[in-house]
């Protein structure tokens, strides 16, 4: 399973105090705890308030599923209206990470991984051609290898 890193802007009008930003952090901790998440630190008081959000890091492949997840917690822990942000992925050069890549152009594909003569990994990505009518292969090499770190080969059924 992936995990997205979700951003949600707790208090894009700066209303808040020092001490209220304390306490909804506070607060987010134990929610996305209980709600199978975490929440990276950071001192909301200390940056300006259109940048005053928070990142949960959250398992999913859902991005529009998580938001609205992450939306809700910091709704009951800072009150307010929160503002969705960007959802990105954290890499680990999985398999499920190269799936994760395809899902986000909308395709599947088979995915083998074998270790190259010098020991490092090769990954196999075989697609089909239909597909690869509608998005360049050079976007979807790209995207994988980034995301692998690791050389991708893409074949085509």
């Amino acid at each position: 399973m992936r995990t997205a890193v979700v951003r949600i802007g707790v208090d894009p009008s700066g209303q808040m105090s020092a001490d209220q930003l304390r306490a909804g952090m506070a607060a987010l901790v134990e929610i996305a705890k209980a709600g199978g998440a975490s929440l990276v630190e950071t001192e909301l008081a200390g940056l300006p308030a259109s940048r005053r959000e928070v990142e949960l890091l959250m398992m999913g492949p859902d991005p529009a599923e998580l938001t609205t997840s992450a939306v809700s917690m910091c709704a009951k822990a800072f009150g307010g209206i929160p503002v969705p942000g960007v959802v990105t992925y954290i890499s680990r050069g999985t398999d499920d990470d190269a799936s994760g890549v395809l899902a986000g152009f909308g395709i599947t594909g088979e995915i083998e991984r074998i270790a190259g003569q010098d020991g490092w990994d090769i990954v196999d990505v075989t697609l089909r051609k239909k597909d690869l009518e509608r998005i360049p292969e050079s976007r979807i090499h790209t995207a994988l290898e980034a995301s692998l770190n690791c050389e991708v080969r893409i074949r085509t059924r």
